[in-house]
C-alpha cells in the first residue's frame, strides 16, 4: 500500500463508519418499535461482543501487556459503550430526530476540549474554524427553530446530551491505548467490558417482551443495528482512531446529520429540502480543514 493510500485509508473508514452511524435513529425507531431500548443495548453490545472476541482469537491474542491496562479498557468502555449507547437509545425513544441531531453536533466540541486538556490534541486556527464552519452547516441543515425543547422531550435531550458528552470522552481519552494495541483488539475489550453490564441489563428489559409476538420486521431491524451501526461501524471508527487525532474522529461525526437527512428522504420518503446543498458544503469543508495535514508535517493527519 502507497503512502498516499496509507493517509486516505483512516479518512475512508471514517467515511464508512459514520454513514453507518447515521442510519442508528432509523434502523433504531424500527427497532424501538418491537423492543424497549434496554434490550436493544443489550442485543447491540452482545453481538459486538461476539464478533470482536472471534474475530480477535482467530488473528492473535486478547492479552494486555499491562494489568492497569485491563482498568483503562474498563474506563473506556464506561464511556464509549455502556453510557453511550444507553443513554443514546433511551433518549431517542424519548425525543425527536431532530433534537437527537442537533444535540449530536456538540460530540466534536466536547472530544476537542477533553482531548486538550489531556494532551492528545492541539487546537490551531484550522482546526477552530473548520469546528465552527461543519457545524454551522449542521445547524443550518437542520434548522434549529424547528426543533421542539418542549417539556414533553427534555428527559430524552438531556439523555442524548449525556450521550454526546460520554462518547466524546471516549474518543478523547482512549487513542494512546488503542494506538498501542490496535483497533481489533481494543474493539473486542471495549465490547467484553461493556457487555458486563448492557447484557444483563437488557436481558432483564427483555422480559418484558412477549417474544413470541416480535414481527420479523422487528427482528430484521434489531439484527441490522447490530451488524450495521455496530460491528462494522465501531471496528471502522476505531481502525481510524488508531491512525489520526481525536479531533479528526470527532469532526466526521458532523457527517452523521446529514446522512440521517438523506436516508430519511430516501426511506421514510420525506422532501427535499433545499438547505440540505448549502449545508453539505459547510459540513465538507469544515471536515478538509480540521482533517487537512500541514505540508512540512508527515506525522499530523
Amino acid at each position: 500500500m502507497s503512502q498516499n493510500q496509507k493517509s486516505y485509508a483512516p479518512h475512508i473508514a471514517l467515511l464508512g463508519a459514520n454513514l453507518m452511524f447515521g442510519t442508528a435513529p432509523i434502523l433504531g425507531k424500527f427497532a424501538l418499535a418491537a423492543f424497549p431500548s434496554f434490550a436493544i443495548v443489550g442485543f447491540r453490545v452482545a453481538g459486538g461482543a461476539l464478533a470482536f472476541y472471534v474475530l480477535q482469537r482467530v488473528t492473535g491474542n486478547l492479552r494486555l501487556e499491562r494489568r492497569s491496562h485491563y482498568w483503562y479498557f474498563a474506563l473506556f468502555a464506561l464511556f464509549g459503550i455502556v453510557l453511550n449507547q444507553l443513554f443514546f437509545f433511551t433518549g431517542l425513544s424519548l425525543t425527536t430526530a431532530t433534537n437527537t441531531s442537533l444535540l449530536a453536533v456538540l460530540i466534536p466540541v466536547f472530544a476537542i476540549i477533553v482531548s486538550t486538556l489531556v494532551g492528545n490534541d492541539e487546537l490551531g486556527w484550522k482546526k477552530i474554524t473548520g469546528i465552527v464552519v461543519a457545524g454551522a452547516g449542521v445547524v443550518y441543515l437542520i434548522d434549529p427553530s424547528k426543533a421542539s425543547f418542549s417539556s414533553s422531550t427534555t428527559q430524552g435531550d438531556i439523555l442524548v446530551l449525556l450521550n454526546s458528552l460520554s462518547y466524546a470522552i471516549y474518543i478523547a481519552i482512549s487513542k494512546k491505548l488503542i494506538t498501542r494495541y490496535g483497533g481489533l483488539k481494543s474493539i473486542a475489550w471495549l465490547f467484553l467490558f461493556g457487555s458486563i453490564i448492557n447484557v444483563p441489563v437488557g436481558l432483564y428489559s427483555l422480559s418484558g417482551v412477549e417474544i413470541g409476538a416480535v414481527r420479523a420486521e422487528g427482528w430484521l431491524a434489531l439484527a441490522a443495528v447490530v451488524l450495521i451501526p455496530t460491528i462494522l461501524a465501531y471496528y471502522l471508527n476505531t481502525y481510524a482512531l488508531v491512525r489520526v487525532r481525536p479531533s479528526v474522529v470527532a469532526v466526521y461525526i458532523y457527517l452523521q446529520p446529514l446522512i440521517g437527512a438523506g436516508l430519511a428522504m430516501s426511506v421514510l420518503g420525506e422532501p427535499w429540502n433545499s438547505r440540505i446543498l448549502l449545508s453539505m458544503a459547510l459540513i465538507f469543508t469544515g471536515v478538509f480543514l480540521v482533517t487537512r495535514r500541514r505540508k512540512r508535517s508527515t506525522s499530523d493527519t
